[in-house]
Formats: structure tokens, C-alpha cells, sequence
């Protein structure tokens, strides 16, 4: 070992240290520039090592053990202007100058215990700093990308080191600053985390089946000095999901009240919550009819007939799928009854039909009955069909070549667990149509209501056979017109269209046939 000395101080330490370093640089050439200041015990080494061709590698104070010369020690080559890199020993050293950023270094100035001792003139960059930093230490290849997992499916977070040589990598949850993994080597207990790598270059984290707890920050590092780190973030998504428990069910109203339907949803993105009919069809809301409500409630105040049906909460949250609940709300109210043609005509041995109309929540009984009070079987007589359609039933009674006796009047009755109603019509005998004449008949057209009061105002006609009904003011104004037996609360008559011109030919012919035989 050529070694060059220049020193000042105890010589005891000095040929220790010159040992150590004779054995961590066999066959090197060193010069060495040793101070030590009795005074403040202030002892340290400039050493300037040629370990080859073109190569130096400067080194200030002294270690004891080789591994600490090696993590140490930075090489560079003598065709760039940069010879030296100072660090700061804190027990050694009361300041390093060195310039950064672009600005000349000169005049590095090591000061101890108040003594100045000039060392070496430098003349070097931040740009060659910077070329020789990147040149030497390991660097990432590229970002961490962000990764996005719905929960119960597989993460993987990669991480691309160039240059690493004798560094490591490690995998580090930033949040709960947990270790996961040094180098090939898992350290956290979590058997749903494991790590592969690369050609010591991709380092790539593995998490199967993520939980919403793995959401957050991961670090990937490396253990130089300083530390070297990126991170990345892992972003887990859950599917919307309805809180049953939370939710309305289906329900049983009466007609009148104020009702509130919930839908509760959970998931992350928090699920956006709508409310639309099954049917399509739109919803009577706030005084608007709209297809669809916004939010997890929808409240209806004063719940008519109108609103039956089924109603489906639909909660998204751009993570597939959608989920939605079904809430079946049925109104209850009495029957109400209506009847197209209060008055019927028909002559001897002809089939006629009367119907009626009805509404109803529970469903009602419907049947007919005759003027002395029987109730009428189907049979070869007669023929009585319902049709339902919601709450609303469609009541008809064929009667089959009608008798004299058939004439008269015939009630139609429905009823439920919350009242009942009737209504009446009247069948008529007319003069059955000759051969060379079309069939007269005749009818008289009236919309019946609940009959639950009598009004006896309404009863200006006394040849019209009406049927009584209630409704609540309120109930009308939102009762949509279109489709109430009755709109306007008043009892109408179309009257009796009895076909004038038929009856004047019916008058004449024996007048004619007479004439003829004179």
C-alpha cells in the first residue's frame, strides 16, 4: 500500500486508522491528510484513494469497519471537473460549505474548535452533481400507477427501479407505516399479501381478494442515504348494496294519509338513490306528476287511489351492478260504483246487457239482484262477469230472450271490509222492429256514485234512476278527472232516445195499408 501522509496529532490513532485502511484498500494508492487537535480532541482523515485508472474516491473521517468505508464512499472519474463530495460528520465538523444549484464551489472550509484549515480548492456544478447522483444511485423507471379494484377482487401495485445494485426495496403502508416487504422477504402477517419481482428491477405488490381496509397509500423505497421513495395509491370500490332493515317494505294504507317510503344503501362511491313506479307510469309528487324522485325518501302527503302500485328504489354508485328494492303500497278505500246506462230497452225475446262499473280497496263482493231483492245466479237465463282490472271491476248481466216478467229494475252491489254501494237499472220493454226496420232501442246515461249519504238537491228529474255517492273534497281535487266515474259531483241524464222517425213509420203503415184497400 503506497501511502502519502501529512499529519498533525497523535500518531496512535493514526497508525490504527492507516491499518484498518491498509486492510479495506489492499494495493491502492492513498494519500491521507490526518489533523487532530489535542485541545478539542477533534480528530479526522482526508483521504484520497486511486483505486484505478482514472478513478479517486475521496473520504472524510475515519470508520471502524470496511462495510462503513464501503456505504460510504463516493467514485468518480477524473475527466469531470467534480473531485470531491463533502458530508457533514456531526461530532467532527462544526460546518461543510459546499455550493449547490447551478453555483461554483471554491474554498471548501472545514472548521474545527475555531481553527481554519483550507484543504483543497473545488471547482464544480450542480449540473455535474446532478450527472454524477444519477449516474450512481438507483432511480425509479417510472410512477406507481394508481390503482382501482371493486372489493373481492385482486391488487397488484408495481414498482420499477433502475440501478439498484446493493440496494433494497421495500413495500411500506404509508398510513399505518407498516412494513410489508424488504427485498424478497414478506414481512407482514397478512396471507393476503405477497411479492414477486424481476430481474431485481420490478418489484410488484400482490393483495388477493381486497378489502375496504386496504384502501390508501402504499410506498415503495429504497434504502439509500437519504431514503428514496414513490408512492401509489390503491382505490377499492364497493357495488351498491340496499340496508333491508333500513328500508320500507310493502304496505297498507288508507286512502287519505300521509305516507314515507326509505331506502337506505351503503357502498363506496356512496350510492346515488332514486325512486321510480314499476309501472312506468309517473308519480303524483309535490303537486307535479314526475317520472322519477331523487333521494332515499319519497313522501306522499294525502295518498289517493292513484298512487297504488309499486314502487322500486334503484341506488347506483358507477360500480356495477345496480341493486334495487320493491315496495308495494295498495290504498284502501270503499267501494265506489259507476254506471254507464241507468236506463235499458228492449223488446220481447231479445238478449240484452246491462253493466256497471266499480272501484275498490280491498277487492269487493260484486253481485246483481232483482227488483224484489234476489240475487241472481248465473244460469240459461242469466249470465253475470266480472272483470278485474286493478281495483277497478267491470260488473256485466246478459239477460237471454228477455220475458215480459224481465222488465224492470235490477241492482248492481259491491262491497268490502269498509262499506258497500249499489246501483240501479231500469230494463223497459219497447216495440220489437218490423222486417223492413232497424232495431230501436233505447237508453238513459248516467254516472253513479258511492252511495253512502243521500243528497236529494241533485233530484231535479224525477224519471231518472240515480245512484247516491260520497267523496271527500279533498280527495276530488287530486283525483285525476280522466279517470273518476264522475268528475263534477253532479247527477246527469242523457235522457231517452226514443228514435222519432221509427215511431212515425210504425203510425203510418196501418194508415197506408188501409187507403190501399179502399
Amino acid at each position: 500500500m503506497d501511502v502519502k501522509r501529512q499529519t498533525r496529532g497523535d500518531g496512535e490513532r493514526m497508525r490504527d486508522a492507516l491499518l484498518l485502511l491498509e486492510e479495506c484498500f489492499p494495493g491502492v494508492s492513498v494519500s491521507v491528510w490526518a489533523f487532530d487537535t489535542e485541545a478539542t480532541e477533534l480528530f479526522f482523515f482526508l483521504f484520497q484513494i486511486t483505486i484505478g485508472p482514472g478513478v479517486v474516491t475521496f473520504v472524510i473521517k475515519p470508520f471502524d469497519s470496511c462495510q462503513d468505508y464501503q456505504k460510504l464512499t463516493w467514485r468518480f472519474t477524473e475527466d469531470k471537473s467534480m473531485t470531491i463530495i463533502a458530508f457533514l460528520a456531526a461530532v467532527f465538523f462544526t460546518s461543510i460549505v459546499l455550493g449547490v444549484e447551478g453555483r461554483r464551489a471554491r474554498n471548501i472550509d472545514i472548521l474545527d474548535g475555531g481553527s481554519s484549515h483550507r484543504m483543497l480548492t473545488l471547482d464544480t456544478t450542480a449540473e455535474d452533481y446532478n450527472n454524477f447522483a444519477d449516474d450512481s444511485m438507483p432511480t425509479f423507471a417510472e410512477q406507481i400507477q394508481n390503482v382501482t379494484v371493486s372489493v373481492g377482487r385482486d391488487a397488484l401495485l408495481a414498482c420499477v427501479v433502475d440501478n439498484l445494485k446493493r440496494y433494497q426495496v421495500a413495500w411500506v403502508r404509508v398510513d399505518t407505516q407498516t412494513i410489508l416487504s424488504i427485498h424478497d422477504n414478506v414481512i407482514t402477517q397478512n396471507p393476503r399479501i405477497s411479492l414477486s419481482y424481476n430481474d431485481h428491477r420490478s418489484w410488484y405488490l400482490h393483495i388477493k381478494r381486497v378489502q375496504e381496509v386496504d384502501r390508501g397509500w402504499y410506498m415503495c423505497q429504497v434504502n439509500t442515504d437519504p431514503m428514496r421513495s414513490m408512492q401509489g395509491f390503491l382505490q377499492v370500490v364497493v357495488p351498491p348494496k340496499i340496508i333491508a332493515k333500513e328500508t320500507s317494505t310493502d304496505m297498507v294504507v288508507r286512502e287519505g294519509s300521509n305516507v314515507t317510503l326509505v331506502c337506505k344503501a351503503t357502498g363506496y362511491p356512496e350510492p346515488y338513490v332514486i325512486w321510480r313506479r314499476e309501472d312506468g307510469l309517473n308519480i303524483n309528487y309535490n303537486g307535479e306528476s314526475v317520472s322519477v324522485v331523487n333521494g332515499e325518501v319519497l313522501h306522499i302527503v294525502k295518498i289517493s287511489r292513484l298512487h297504488m302500485g309499486a314502487y322500486l328504489c334503484i341506488a347506483s354508485n358507477e360500480v356495477p351492478p345496480s341493486v334495487s328494492a320493491r315496495v308495494d303500497v295498495r290504498v284502501q278505500f270503499p267501494p265506489m260504483l259507476s254506471i254507464p246506462n241507468q236506463l235499458e230497452g228492449a223488446y220481447i225475446g231479445q238478449d240484452v246487457i246491462l253493466e256497471c262499473h266499480t272501484e275498490a280497496y280491498p277487492t269487493s263482493i260484486n253481485y246483481w239482484t232483482t227488483e224484489a231483492g234476489d240475487m241472481i245466479v248465473s244460469g240459461d237465463k242469466y249470465e253475470a262477469l266480472n272483470t278485474d282490472n286493478g281495483y277497478n271491476k267491470y260488473m256485466v248481466l246478459k239477460i237471454r230472450n228477455v220475458s215480459p216478467k224481465d222488465f224492470g229494475s235490477y241492482k248492481c252491489v259491491a262491497q268490502n271490509s269498509l262499506g258497500g254501494t249499489d246501483g240501479v237499472i231500469k230494463l223497459d220493454e219497447i216495440p220489437a222492429p218490423s222486417t223492413t226496420t232497424t232495431q230501436a232501442t233505447y237508453h238513459v246515461t248516467s254516472l253513479m256514485k258511492k252511495n253512502g249519504r243521500s243528497n236529494k238537491k241533485h233530484r231535479q228529474r224525477p224519471n231518472d234512476y240515480e245512484v247516491e255517492e260520497w267523496r271527500d273534497a279533498d280527495y276530488d281535487r287530486d283525483y285525476d278527472s280522466t279517470k273518476r266515474p264522475h268528475s263534477d259531483g253532479e247527477y246527469s241524464s242523457l235522457g231517452t232516445r226514443l228514435y222519432p222517425e221509427l215511431l212515425l213509420a210504425v203510425l203510418l203503415v196501418p194508415l197506408i195499408y188501409l187507403s190501399v184497400r179502399r
